[in-house]
């Protein structure tokens, strides 16, 4: 029989595939199926945190910030509450009493928001409504410190909102007057009206047929069956 002759494999290769394919075993342990429970609640403190820390920034938001944002919003649905408009610092500064007509005029007010906001900006932001403030405050309370009188000046601010004024009552007019008096109404006019002013609807502006049996314009229509019980 013939000998079969098989190349010899290096020894040293052999070993390095060896070490190739063995792979270092994974020592991590497998992780535990979570707990849904802990899940949850871990979930619910993180939340609760959460709307704690939001709620203590909400808190920090002094009175007079609340205020500025008040009267910054007055009367402008699409205002953000973090600028002010003049004609609403005037207005803060009426409703507040800042103004007093002695110390501080409306004049004051507008020279003073003038100075504060920039050049082509028409608002001032709440720091600078503070500077304007503090502006104002060395005339308001002219008898005190610098610290006290801004101290003073917020206190007449803090807390506030905008006054609503109460609905303009309307003129009476003799021509308004004359053209909505009913008993005055001629024509075909008078008939859509009551004596009472009252709109007749339909019948006061269709000819409805009478089916009563009564002729037109009788007045003891439906006082028949009245007066033959009476005489009974």
């Amino acid at each position: 029989m013939m000998n079969r002759f098989f190349p010899k494999q290096d020894t040293s290769m052999m070993a390095d595939n060896k070490t190739k394919s063995t792979k270092p075993a994974n020592k991590t342990p497998p992780k535990s199926p979570a707990d849904p429970a802990k899940e949850r609640a871990a979930k619910r403190l993180s939340y609760e945190s959460n709307s704690s820390h939001e709620g203590a920034m909400a808190a920090e938001l002094s009175a007079l910030e609340e205020a500025f944002r008040k009267f910054a919003i007055h009367g402008d649905t699409r205002a953000t509450g973090k600028e002010m408009h003049g004609k609403n610092w005037s207005k803060l500064c009426k409703d507040c009493h800042v103004i007093d007509g002695k110390n501080v005029t409306i004049t004051d007010v507008d020279i003073v928001f003038s100075k504060i906001k920039g050049k082509s900006s028409r608002t001032i932001t709440f720091d600078q409504f503070k500077e304007a403030l503090q502006e104002l405050s060395k005339k308001r309370f002219k008898e005190k410190s610098n610290e006290e009188a801004v101290q003073e000046i917020h206190k007449l601010i803090e807390g506030k909102a905008p006054i609503i004024s109460g609905v303009t009552k309307t003129i009476s007019s003799p021509t308004v007057s004359r053209l909505t008096d009913t008993s005055k109404f001629t024509g075909s006019h008078k008939e859509r009206f009551d004596p009472s002013g009252k709109g007749r609807g339909k019948a006061g502006r269709e000819d409805l047929v009478d089916a009563s049996g009564y002729v037109p314009g009788y007045k003891h229509a439906g006082t028949y069956d009245h007066k033959v019980q009476g005489s009974k």
